[in-house]
């Protein structure tokens, strides 16, 4: 409970932050493996891999089982067929370890898309995704990723609202001027 509260006086000091892109559209994507989850089972993930298949949609968040977080999460899970026939991987990335990601992964993310666990923040750090004033924990910046390696849009707001409407778009439009 003292976790919970804490995340949410986290997500309440640092609403009032300006919303600033981390890393820009053309740069390369740093390349990463890490333990994820999906539907409470663990795997190793790959970035480089998964790009294979597509491109990926990697969102930050700040700590599972917050308000804010699991809304997000639920809207992930609620889109995931969308973003499936844009060719689109979607994955989490939070400090929270895989332990907490397995039921997260089941209950908010209702089994439809991963979670990865970054309990030291590295990659968190490679993605400038570190929240400002409270540095154990992830920002709320999402990504979209070509499958070339390259961010092709990036979206920071604490506030969970638009980032599945955003990435949506932009991968519609990533993938219409690839046609």
């Amino acid at each position: 409970m003292r976790r919970f509260a804490l995340a949410l006086v986290a997500a309440l000091l640092c609403a009032t932050l300006p919303a600033f892109a981390a890393l820009e559209a053309g740069t390369p994507a740093p390349t990463f493996k890490t333990q994820a989850s999906l539907g409470g089972k663990v795997f190793d993930f790959d970035l480089a891999a998964a790009l294979k298949n597509g491109p990926v949609v990697l969102y930050f968040y700040p700590a599972a089982f917050t308000p804010g977080c699991t809304m997000e999460a639920h809207d992930f899970a609620e889109a995931i067929d969308s973003y499936k026939k844009l060719g689109a991987t979607v994955i989490g990335v939070s400090h929270d370890n895989i332990d907490t990601l397995n039921k997260f992964s089941v209950s908010e993310c209702r089994s439809k898309f991963p979670v990865a666990a970054d309990p030291d923040l590295v990659v968190a750090k490679q993605y400038d995704a570190i929240l400002a004033k409270m540095p154990k924990y992830a920002n709320r910046i999402s990504y979209v990723i070509s499958q070339d390696g390259k961010i092709v849009y990036s979206y920071e707001s604490l506030n969970p609202d638009k980032h599945v409407e955003n990435t949506l778009r932009a991968l519609s439009q990533l993938k219409a001027g690839n046609k």
